[in-house]
């Protein structure tokens, strides 16, 4: 079955930062798991696995633009701790360069810490690999029909997808 709209696609990834080291490896963990043409994905990596099957494996490098954008130099903003997604009930210190997740009206969005005071953080709200030109070296595991839900929905339910 090749990828294209309403297919739910799963696939490994090992992601780089053109000739670094390793930034990300799904390999470490569960497989991504997303619905095809329902924006669930960056825009090239999802253009890169359409037409795709299962059992095929190939390299993509993207610039910023078809990746998590460009490096926005005013994208600095000072939140309040409440807004900061705690992982556990633990008591945080946080520290510049700390990756955190800030709750938004449109969902968890990954931000740096800047500068960290006592009630309040500036982080930077560029994405952590924004402005990178990243190489993802791709294994499709399984493509399968979306369910009625599922499009519906515009996301994955079951194992590796979105649960109600």
């Amino acid at each position: 079955m090749l990828i294209d709209a309403n297919k739910v696609v799963t696939f490994h990834y090992c992601l780089t930062e053109d000739g670094k080291d390793v930034l990300e490896d799904s390999h470490d963990g569960d497989a991504m798991v997303y619905l095809h043409g329902h924006n669930g994905m960056l825009p090239g990596v999802e253009e890169a696995l359409t037409g795709k099957k299962a059992g095929e494996s190939f390299s993509i490098t993207l610039a910023p633009g078809k990746a998590y954008g460009d490096y926005q130099e005013n994208a600095v903003q000072r939140v309040s701790l409440k807004h900061i997604i705690k992982q556990n009930k633990k008591k945080v210190k946080y520290k510049v360069g700390m990756p955190v997740q800030l709750n938004t009206q449109e969902g968890p969005r990954d931000v740096v810490v800047v500068k960290a005071g006592l009630k309040t953080l500036d982080v930077d709200t560029n994405h952590p690999f924004a402005g990178k030109t990243l190489k993802f070296d791709i294994e499709v595991i399984d493509v399968r029909e979306a369910s009625e839900e599922e499009i519906e929905h515009k996301h994955v339910h079951g194992p590796g997808g979105h649960h109600h």
